[in-house]
C-alpha cells in the first residue's frame, strides 16, 4: 500500500486542481478495506487508458453492465499493485497481450458511482488509471463476455461516444504526451 500511497501523493502534487485526487488520497488513508468488494463505501479499481504507438487513437469498450464506453480496467479484489490490476484487465477485456507500460505514474484517477446492478448495491469505485501502448496493427482485439464491443477510437472522435469529464480528461492529457 505504500506504493499506492507514493503514487498517490505525486499525483495529487501535479494536479493540484483535481478534487477528487484528495478524496481518493483519503480514503486510502482511512478506510481499513479500501481493495475488497465487500467494503460497503466503496473499492479501488485499476484500469488502463491504452493508446497507440502515436497516440492518436484510444481502446475503449462497450460495457454491457454499464452500458457506456468506457476505458477498460476492473476491480482490484484485494490486490494492492493497481497497475498489475491494470494490465490484467486490459488483457482480460481486449484479447491483446503485448502492451508497453508508458508511465509507472498515475495517468489519471476518478470516483465514479456505479448502480446498482443485480444483486450489488449502489457503490464507488474510487478508479486509478495508468498508460499503456498497444499497437492495433501487430494484434487483433477480441470481446470480453463483459463487452457489447471493443474498439480503437479517434481521439477526436471520444466525445461523441462518451463526453464525461473523466474521460475527456483523460484524452487532453493523451494530446499533451
Amino acid at each position: 500500500m505504500s506504493l499506492l500511497r507514493e503514487l498517490i501523493k505525486k499525483y495529487c502534487v501535479r494536479y493540484p486542481n483535481e478534487r477528487k485526487a484528495q478524496a481518493i488520497q483519503s480514503f486510502l488513508l482511512m478506510d481499513k478495506n479500501p481493495f475488497s468488494r465487500s467494503n460497503p463505501h466503496g473499492h479501488f479499481t485499476g484500469s488502463a487508458w491504452i493508446v497507440n504507438p502515436d497516440k492518436s487513437k484510444t481502446l475503449m469498450t462497450h460495457h454491457k453492465k454499464i452500458g457506456k464506453w468506457l476505458q477498460l480496467g476492473g476491480h482490484a479484489d484485494g490486490e494492492e499493485d493497481l497497475m498489475n490490476v491494470s494490465l490484467r484487465e486490459a488483457k482480460e477485456e481486449s484479447g491483446l497481450s503485448n502492451f508497453a507500460i508508458v508511465s509507472e505514474e498515475i495517468f489519471d484517477m476518478d470516483i465514479h458511482e456505479v448502480p446498482s446492478i443485480g444483486s450489488e448495491p449502489k457503490h464507488l469505485h474510487y478508479d486509478i488509471r495508468f498508460i499503456l501502448e498497444a499497437n492495433p496493427d501487430t494484434e487483433s482485439v477480441s470481446i470480453s463476455d463483459e463487452s457489447y464491443d471493443v474498439a480503437w477510437i479517434e481521439l477526436d472522435r471520444v466525445h461523441q461516444l462518451n463526453a464525461e469529464e473523466s474521460i475527456m480528461r483523460m484524452v487532453n492529457k493523451t494530446r499533451m504526451l
